[in-house]
């Protein structure tokens, strides 16, 4: 009997395919669990939880390289997880002890792991946009090709430091993706209730390439994802 061997490229689409499925069912699984010592009081602190976001993450920083930045929001555990940190040095950072990657001060929205790339999660609303387009003004100088990616809900479409960095990520033509991650509520108020106009039309007005996906596809988000990504590592500018 002879058994067909797939094309290489057939292979390879597959086994990204199961990782991502597994790096989603990880995630999930990570946050049941926080949310489990968070209602327990076992955990210090606030815990805000990824759940249903996971193919945003996975689908994003799939198509980066470890080397690549991705700056986070106080929704940040799934965009960590997905860029490559240890669930238990994660858990140790949550529930305050030495081992974790903050040495226990940071908690759970202010994570940063430098070794994969990832700069660090922020509790305020957009803070750490200027953060991401600065490291991608510094990639942009050194010239290693490393592309900077900034998670934020849209709550923070309302935040003017978003549009001043946008303007300069478009002026100087800086690697960087702004990931506007749209789960229909700012806190309590549905989105459409305190955000004006269209969403898309914010970034195409600094003349930003700009994209939209539905979230809860990961095949989606990572088909955009590489496409934006690679534009932003040949020097094409920012995407939204």
């Amino acid at each position: 009997m002879t058994i067909a061997t797939p094309p290489r490229e057939a292979s390879e689409k597959v086994d990204l395919w199961l990782r991502m499925y597994r790096h989603m069912v990880a995630i999930r699984e990570f946050e049941a669990q926080v949310n489990e010592l968070y209602t327990r009081a076992l955990m210090p602190g606030l815990a805000h939880l990824y759940i249903g976001e996971e193919a945003i993450a996975v689908g994003i920083c799939e198509a980066l390289k470890r080397t690549d930045y991705i700056t986070s929001t106080h929704r940040g555990h799934g965009h960590c997880l997905a860029k490559g940190a240890s669930p238990a040095q994660m858990f140790a950072e949550l529930l305050g002890k030495k081992a974790g990657y903050c040495k226990g001060k940071g908690g759970s929205m202010h994570i940063a792991d430098p070794a994969t790339g990832n700069l660090g999660a922020n509790a305020i609303v957009c803070g750490s946009a200027g953060i991401a387009t600065g490291a991608a003004f510094s990639a942009q100088r050194l010239a290693n090709g490393r592309v900077a990616v900034c998670f934020f809900g849209e709550g923070a479409l309302g935040q003017g430091v978003l549009y001043e960095v946008m303007n300069l990520a478009q002026l100087f033509k800086l690697p960087v993706i702004y990931v506007c991650e749209n789960n229909l509520y700012t806190e309590y108020t549905h989105y459409s209730e305190c955000t004006a106009g269209d969403i898309l039309s914010r970034a195409r007005a600094f003349g930003l390439e700009a994209a939209n996906v539905d979230g809860q596809d990961v095949l989606a988000v990572h088909s955009v994802a590489e496409r934006l990504v690679d534009r932003a590592r040949r020097g094409d500018g920012p995407a939204f």
